[in-house]
Order: C-alpha cells, then sequence, then structure tokens
C-alpha cells in the first residue's frame, strides 16, 4: 500500500511590498534560500524560503515548483532583513531588490554567451611606490585573515589609490573569494573595467540599470554560482547573491549618488559595511576627499585608515588659484572671465587640453519674459523649466516633463520675449565655440553620455586629443583619467553653497576638489582656475589652501553642538498627495503624534523645498535625535498611531542625504 505524501510548512518571503513571510505547504525539502514559484491570489509569483518559523494555524497553499537555481545565502537573508529593519521599508521590497521575475529565466548552461571569472590575479602586478606597496600590505593582510573590518584608504587625487586596492583585489581572488567593486557612476566602469583587464587579464562582470535583460540573467546566475568572481557594480551590486564574498570595495565613497532617494531609501556605502559584516568580509572605502561620517568613524576607531599622502610618480598637485568675478568679469552675454579665457588659450597653444567645470546641464536653468517677467515652469513641479538646445526644448529634470519653447509668452502674449537666462553646460560650449572655433570641445553630462557605450566613446576621444576643451557637469569629477588634461576652470565656483543644505560646504569641497584632481600628471603640471564672487568663502579657502582636514573640523565644530550629524542621527518623513488640503492633513496628524521626550527634536511639518513633485503635494518633518537614540523604535512608535490614507504616500527617510 502507497504511503501517502508527507507535507511540510515553510514560509516564504515574497517580493513585494510585505513584511511578513507568508506560510506554504511542500511535498519535498526546501533548504532556506531556495527558489520556489507560489501561488498568491490568481497569481503564480516567485519567492524565496524564510528563516522565519511557518505559521502552523493557518491554511495554507502549496508551493507550486522549485526553481533550478542555487539557494539565496544565509548572508544575504540576513542582510535583506537588517536593510529592512534600519529603513523601515517591507522586507519584500528590499528582497525585490535581489529577486526580479525576469532574473530568473532559464537558461540552458550551454547556451551562455558571456565569459565570467578567468582572472589571474599574478597576470600584470605594477611597480608600486614604498608609500603605494605598505598600503597594500596591509590591505591583502585584512583580506587574507577572512574577518570583517573597515579600512578608509585616503588618498590625493593621483595618488594610485586604485593600484593598491586592486592588490587587496588579487588577494581575495588568491584565496578563493569574490570581489564586489561598487562605483558611484555608470559612466566610471569605461576607464575601470579597462583597468581591471589590463590587471588580472580578465574583464569583471557588470551591473547596472544599462544592461539587457539578457546580461543581467546571465550576470545573476554567475554571481550565484560562485562563476563570476570580480563584480564592478552600481549601488543595487549589493544585493547580488555572492557565495562567497571575500572583498568590498567602495570607490569615492563620499559621493551622495551612493544614496537611494525612492522606494527602499539606503545609503550604499554604510549598507555596503552591514554586507560585509555578515559576509565576515572587509570593506575598504576609498576617496580623496572622505565624508565626515567616515572620517569621524575613524577617529572613534571603528574605521581603520590607510594614507597615500602624495601623487603616485611625483606628480606635483595641481596649483589652485580663485578669480574674483568682482575684479575680473566676464564680457556682457558671456560667462568666462577673460583670465580663464586667456589660460585656455595658452594651454591649447602648447597642445595641452583644458577642462570647464559647471553642474548645471542643458543649455540655461531658466527662461524669463524680458516684458513681464513671467518664468517658464513645469505644470507638474515646483521647478523651472531647464532649455536645451542639443535637442531643442524645454525640460523638467524632476519628473520628464518636456514641451517646445513657445513663441510667445504664456502670461502676457508679448512674442520673441522670452530669454534663457544664466549658464549650463551648453550654454558654455556655445561660447567656448565663439571664443576658439578651431578647437573641438565636448560635453559630458548625463543626458548627453548616455551610458558606458557613449562614455567609452567620449574617453577615446579625449584620450586620443581628438578633443581640445571638455565642459561637463559632475560626471567628469570623478574616476576618469585624461593624461593631457592640465587646465581646469570651474566656471561657478559658488554654485550649489547657497540654501539650507546641512552638507551643502562640504559636497561643494569634495565636488571641486575631485574636478581639480583632473588636471596635471607627473610631466605636466596641473593648474585650476575658481571663478567666485566670494574667493573668501570657507569652501573656496579650503580649495585653495588644500587643506581639506581642516574644513572637515571646521564644518565638525558647526556641527557637533546641535547634534547634526554625524554626531546625532536624522530621520525624514516626507507626505504626498494629488489633494493639497490632505497632504497638509495627514502632516499635520503626523505632527500632533511626533514623539516628546529629552534629546528628540521633530522639525516641520513645513512644505518641502520642492512642494510640487510629479503632480503630488509635499510636506516634510525632520526627526532629530542624539546619537545614543535609535530612531527605528521612535519612528515605528510614531507611525503606528497615525492611519495613513489610502491615496496618501508616507516615506521615511533614514540618514537623509537629500533634503528637496
Amino acid at each position: 500500500m502507497e504511503q501517502p505524501q508527507r507535507t511540510t510548512r515553510v514560509s516564504i518571503l515574497l517580493p513585494y511590498k510585505f513584511n511578513m513571510a507568508f506560510t506554504y505547504e511542500t511535498d519535498v525539502p526546501l533548504v532556506p534560500g531556495a527558489l520556489v514559484r507560489v501561488p498568491l491570489g490568481r497569481r503564480v509569483v516567485i519567492g524565496a524560503v524564510w528563516d522565519d518559523p511557518p505559521d502552523m494555524a493557518v491554511n495554507t497553499r502549496k508551493v507550486a515548483e522549485c526553481l533550478d537555481f542555487p539557494p539565496l545565502p544565509e548572508s544575504l537573508r540576513k542582510f535583506v532583513d537588517w536593510v529592512g529593519a534600519y529603513t523601515l521599508a517591507a522586507r519584500g521590497d528590499v528582497l525585490a531588490l535581489t529577486l526580479k521575475e525576469k532574473l530568473l529565466v532559464p537558461t540552458p548552461k550551454r547556451a551562455r554567451k558571456y565569459e565570467f571569472g578567468g582572472a589571474d590575479p599574478t597576470c600584470l602586478r605594477p611597480a608600486l611606490s614604498a608609500v603605494q606597496e605598505n598600503a597594500s600590505v596591509a590591505l591583502r593582510k585584512e583580506v587574507r585573515m577572512g574577518v570583517f573590518s573597515v579600512t578608509l584608504l585616503d588618498g590625493v587625487t593621483g595618488s594610485g589609490k586604485t593600484e593598491v586596492y586592486l592588490e587587496a583585489v588579487a588577494e581575495a581572488l588568491r584565496n578563493g573569494k569574490q570581489v564586489l567593486v561598487l562605483l558611484p557612476e555608470i559612466a566610471l566602469s569605461v576607464q575601470m573595467l579597462s583597468r581591471f583587464e589590463a590587471r588580472f587579464g580578465a574583464r569583471p562582470a557588470v551591473w547596472h540599470s544599462e544592461l539587457t535583460p539578457a546580461q543581467r540573467r546571465e550576470t545573476f546566475r554567475a554571481v550565484a554560482e560562485g562563476r563570476a568572481d570580480m563584480v564592478v557594480g552600481a549601488r543595487s551590486a549589493l544585493f547580488l547573491p555572492f557565495v562567497a564574498l571575500g572583498l568590498i570595495v567602495v570607490d569615492e565613497e563620499h559621493e551622495t549618488s551612493f544614496k537611494q532617494e525612492d522606494g527602499v531609501m539606503y545609503n550604499a556605502r554604510d549598507m555596503a559595511v552591514v554586507r560585509g559584516k555578515f559576509c565576515m568580509a572587509p570593506v575598504l572605502l576609498v576617496s580623496a576627499t572622505p565624508s565626515l561620517e567616515t572620517v569621524e568613524n575613524v577617529a572613534q576607531g571603528r574605521y581603520k585608515k590607510i594614507d597615500l599622502p602624495v601623487r603616485h610618480g611625483g606628480a606635483a598637485l595641481p596649483k589652485v588659484e580663485a578669480l574674483d568675478l568682482r575684479q575680473a568679469p566676464p564680457e556682457r552675454g558671456r560667462f568666462l572671465s577673460p583670465l580663464l579665457a586667456e589660460a585656455i588659450c595658452k594651454t591649447l597653444a602648447r597642445g595641452e587640453q583644458a577642462m570647464l567645470f559647471l553642474n548645471r546641464r542643458g543649455y540655461a536653468p531658466l527662461t524669463l519674459c524680458r516684458t513681464c517677467g513671467h518664468r517658464l515652469s513645469c505644470p507638474n513641479c515646483s521647478s523651472w523649466l531647464v532649455e536645451h538646445k542639443s535637442m531643442p526644448r524645454l525640460s523638467c529634470h524632476h519628473c520628464g516633463f518636456t514641451t517646445q519653447r513657445p513663441l510667445r509668452c504664456p502670461s502676457c502674449e508679448a512674442e520673441g520675449s522670452l530669454r534663457p537666462i544664466g549658464p549650463g553646460v551648453e550654454r558654455i560650449a556655445e561660447e567656448v565655440a565663439e571664443l576658439f572655433p578651431e578647437t573641438e570641445a565636448l560635453v559630458m553630462a548625463s543626458d548627453v553620455i548616455l551610458g558606458p557605450a557613449h562614455a567609452a566613446e567620449a574617453a577615446r576621444r579625449v584620450a586620443e586629443r581628438e578633443v581640445g576643451i571638455i565642459v561637463g557637469t559632475q560626471m567628469v569629477a570623478k574616476g576618469w583619467h585624461f593624461p593631457h588634461l592640465t587646465l581646469v576652470g570651474v566656471v561657478d565656483a559658488d554654485l550649489g553653497l547657497a540654501g539650507g543644505d546641512l552638507r551643502a560646504g562640504e559636497h561643494t569641497v569634495q565636488m571641486l576638489h575631485q574636478v581639480a584632481g583632473r588636471a596635471g600628471r607627473a610631466d605636466a603640471p596641473g593648474h585650476v582656475l575658481l571663478q567666485s564672487y566670494d574667493p573668501s568663502h570657507p569652501v573656496i579657502k579650503a580649495l585653495l589652501s588644500g587643506d581639506l582636514p581642516a574644513f572637515l573640523d571646521q564644518e565638525a565644530a558647526l556641527r557637533r553642538p546641535g547634534h547634526w550629524p554625524p554626531f546625532g542621527r536624522l530621520a525624514a518623513l516626507i507626505v504626498s498627495a494629488e489633494d493639497e488640503r490632505l497632504a497638509d492633513q495627514t502632516a499635520r496628524a503626523l505632527a500632533r503624534a511626533a514623539p516628546r521626550q529629552p534629546e528628540v527634536e521633530v522639525l516641520g511639518p513645513a512644505p518641502a523645498p520642492i512642494a510640487l513633485l510629479r503632480g503630488r503635494h509635499r510636506r516634510r518633518m525632520l526627526l532629530k535625535t542624539s546619537r545614543d537614540i535609535a530612531v527605528q523604535p521612535l519612528l515605528r512608535a510614531w507611525l503606528a498611531q497615525v492611519p495613513i490614507p489610502r491615496n496618501v504616500k508616507l516615506d521615511v527617510d533614514v540618514d537623509p542625504i537629500s533634503f528637496m
């Protein structure tokens, strides 16, 4: 007589907005992390067997299928749980950063088109200076120990930080471990991949939003099977299912683009530290301009630090000067001081290249009616429309709304009265073409360089001197190596210093110092000119002196008394709704229920700086506490008291970077 088949119960976490795992029955043993298909309503969806105890009392449905895929490692499951608890996001939403249905379409192994692995740590080891060698010895030791640690690799631009941390990568590979290198920009992967290939004889796997679905599926499976030994990726690569992760590198750790600003709001730099802890892997934070948070962690002994204080090969740091625009203003209708234009002319005459930096995309940030003063604004957002000339249109850089430039003013109907106000990089490029008509100029901005292929072509043109002048946004500040570039001109060094952003000064110093670092190498000294209306500003003075530690000490002295990060904790609540009255009512209800206790302060509610975004009215509140108070329990207790209407969205941002 045939024995009845035994069933067991398992918990399944689904990659949707559920914080709880659901209980299902299975006829076959399933290990934690196994990927399955299960019924959910009338659909069949993918989920993962989770570590929660199953509910033995509820009625259940059966697991439909167990997928032929390696189970998610325990370290990743713990990481998903931790990120959900820390950010107050549903665990299912965090799991969705790892599990996406299209990634798990079975792919026959014999049909794979992409090569992974094969890196040779002994392939081409560069000649290191004594300082670099000492740093690499210390990092290789951390990797060999195979325990969790965090180290800041702090080195001036051009000091060879990449060469040093690639030796740590080599050590991990020698020990049979996988390596993850996080970069803040997709475009940076272009030159970085070439450096990996030169050092290890193989290109690493890449992970970013520009990959095709087939590339993403293959890379995901290769990581899960341990075939991808090196991965270079954007912040989402943190959620790949590594089975033997032995080193995490966060390059340009200070970069704000490591912060995910919607959905699950997390900072990839901080979460990399958590991922390393769960994997028992060392984490390496790399920067020429480390964040105040990281500097404070070093000061408190939580992180180790290795310094590379000089440029490699005897190269000098660039000479930095301020051009006072009150003393040497641009000609009427122009934005480059005659002194900067003269420096560009001399640079080009020597056969060298120049870069002009302005962190503003498009042609002009504002279009104004000269007759009535009307400003063209976005119908969906409280922001001005940006004029673009390369693809003639007016665009909102927040919601993507575009329209043609009207022939008449929409307010007073005056014809031909609309004028662009202020410069973007396209307008600077236009001025460059007028001043230097025989010199090829290249605009490098995120709406022009649309992905790795475009970035590779731009890098080739610069390297082969097809281009004499680069005009770029923050994209050009990070990681590029342009050996013939000797002059950097910052069109508006004051940009970004206005407003109430807590980190405005720190971020401006970091960005402009990175931009300045593009200038000069061993045989060609660099020169940096900062156009400013206020050369006495502490940020400008810090850039002129090159003493960034002193500037950070000043920043710390300003933030410490008020318990501002990193000396206190922040969490932002953002209420948004299409109905402005409903947004206000919900925000006021939250304010009435706000926690009231010593060393806890709630600011707001108030309209967000961008009070209307994508057609939704936004109100912000800010919870501020001393560093020894955990904000998550406070937030959970607070939010449990206030029912949020279905047509109101509430976003919680723990450790906010942006205050828009």
